[in-house]
């Protein structure tokens, strides 16, 4: 079977908010076409591509399916408001060309079919959340493809340019580095290899500078430049997954690591305290994530929130 990875930037996704905010500023903008950029590079190294375009999802994804002759458009869950009513009109315009629209879950530790309860009956605050979760085995990751299976013959879809800001209708002059090119900033570039190298050197100074304790004793705190791991744009973005950092790190740790350890478990300066410091904020990402699909889920004559439109395949 050939897939067809395809990423579309939705018109609706930029603009003004109705509070007249920009709906996508030009510094994540820059940072989303870099990451896109950047997942581009890592389907040819592995013998696919990445198909990019500008539009509305329902449409665009009609077309390409038809080109192709797709059976069947997979995405990753979503739970905000605007990504499930895209998800709505992408299942409507694709049942009418007979396609299937299949669903994965992703973007926490915990699985939301392993969750020991019904998501209504999910606790509303964090500490009855983390409470109900303490033990929960989280699934293994799954091995990425070291070479894949070259993209759908029929069609000859073009891949697509990766869009500009000024494609997207956003202002350049914020975000120009000084060689001109756009650029969040040196040490925040969108992407997956950038993400890696972060998780990889905030491992490595957990082993090196872990927690320094308080005068008394009772708590410890993060201190110095790499108080933070800074990787959170690269989750948000699904440059790198939370399943994915948590076994990593468990591979640095001396001892088990766990995402629903205390956070100060570990004993005073400990490095494997620092890590679980990270699992219980990932834990909060966690909570967030399915208390907003609990209440979207949660609206009378609604299907239950699902879909990420941006990245679908």
């Amino acid at each position: 079977m050939s897939v067809l990875p395809v990423y579309c930037f939705d018109p609706r996704d930029y603009g003004k908010s109705s509070s007249g905010f920009d709906k996508t500023g030009p510094y994540r903008a820059t940072f989303l076409i870099e990451s896109v950029s950047d997942l581009r590079k890592n389907l040819q190294a592995r013998g696919s591509d990445l198909v990019v375009r500008i539009g509305k999802p329902e449409s665009v994804l009609v077309e390409l399916a038809k080109a192709i002759g797709a059976d069947a458009v997979y995405a990753h869950r979503e739970v905000s408001h605007d990504e499930v009513k895209a998800e709505e009109k992408i299942e409507s315009a694709m049942k009418e060309e007979g396609v299937e629209v299949k669903y994965f879950w992703g973007s926490t530790l915990f699985h939301v079919d392993d969750l020991p309860f019904k998501l209504e009956d999910m606790p509303s605050n964090y500490g009855g959340f983390r409470d109900k979760v303490n033990g929960l085995e989280i699934r293994k990751t799954i091995e990425s493809l070291d070479q894949m299976k070259g993209m759908p013959s029929r069609g000859d879809v073009e891949t697509g340019d990766i869009p500009s800001l000024t494609d997207l209708g956003l202002n350049t002059a914020a975000t120009m580095a000084q060689d001109g090119r756009p650029s969040v900033s040196a040490s925040m570039a969108g992407g997956e290899n950038e993400a890696l190298q972060r998780l990889k050197k905030f491992a490595a100074e957990c082993k090196a500078q872990p927690y320094k304790g308080s005068k008394d004793g009772s708590q410890e705190t993060i201190y110095g430049a790499n108080f933070s791991c800074k990787i959170s744009p690269w989750l948000a973005m699904g440059c790198l997954s939370p399943r994915f950092m948590f076994d990593e790190l468990k591979k640095t740790a001396n001892r088990t690591v766990s995402a629903t350890s205390k956070e100060n478990d570990g004993g005073s300066g400990s490095p494997d305290t620092q890590m679980n410091w990270l699992m219980f904020e990932l834990l909060w990402r966690d909570f967030f994530r399915f208390i907003t699909k609990k209440y979207s889920s949660a609206k009378v004559g609604t299907a239950p929130a699902t879909a990420c439109t941006g990245a679908l395949a």
